[in-house]
């Protein structure tokens, strides 16, 4: 069994801790003046999704917990539940909608995420990155307005609503990074 200490912690790395799969959300290593040092951690259960904070002695040690992470792309919803299609099989694997996370906001059918289980049980689904959307509705911008740091809110073919810039019209396909909810771009066309 692999194992990991808590020096080694980053964003996403999962380990088990007295039985259960925690994900590292946010790590800080402190040095106090006086004292040792230590890793404060924030982490989710990734099977209940419980969010908790713990400050560990980097050299504890846990095994690294092995997740799989699956492509599979989104096909429909049908209420709560969300289609994704294994690209392999083309199975169909329905999972519940309070397993997408906010990300999720963003994609559209036909679109690839990464379905992540463990022990054959479904998690958590990772968007991508980023993703091109269509702006289908926001106020129009103003000709020979450039000012670059006023947003206005925008809705993309999603339903999902974010801040875009005044120069972004309705039809504008932009890119959006979706672990933060925030435009990047306009796509060229």
């Amino acid at each position: 069994m692999a194992m990991i200490s808590a020096s080694d912690f980053r964003n996403g790395v999962t380990f088990e801790m007295d039985g259960k799969v925690m994900q590292v959300v946010e790590f800080q290593h402190v040095k106090p003046g006086k004292g040792a040092a230590f890793v404060r951690t924030k982490m989710k259960n990734i099977i209940t999704g419980g969010v908790t904070e713990t400050s560990f002695n980097p050299t504890a040690k846990f095994e690294q917990a092995f997740v799989d992470r699956k492509d599979m792309e989104y096909s429909y919803n049908d209420g709560d539940l969300y289609y994704f299609m294994d690209m392999e099989t083309y199975d169909m694997l329905p999972i519940s909608k309070d397993l997408l996370g906010p990300a999720f906001a963003f994609v559209k059918e036909n679109m690839t995420c990464k379905v992540m289980s463990y022990k054959g049980s479904v998690f958590g689904v990772e968007a991508p990155n980023f993703v091109d959307l269509e702006v289908t509705d926001t106020e129009p911008g103003f000709a020979g307005n450039t000012a670059t740091n006023v947003m206005k809110p925008a809705t993309v073919e999603t339903g999902a609503e974010i801040k875009v810039p005044l120069f972004i019209s309705t039809g504008d396909r932009i890119t959006i990074d979706t672990r933060t909810g925030e435009y990047l771009s306009r796509c060229k066309n």
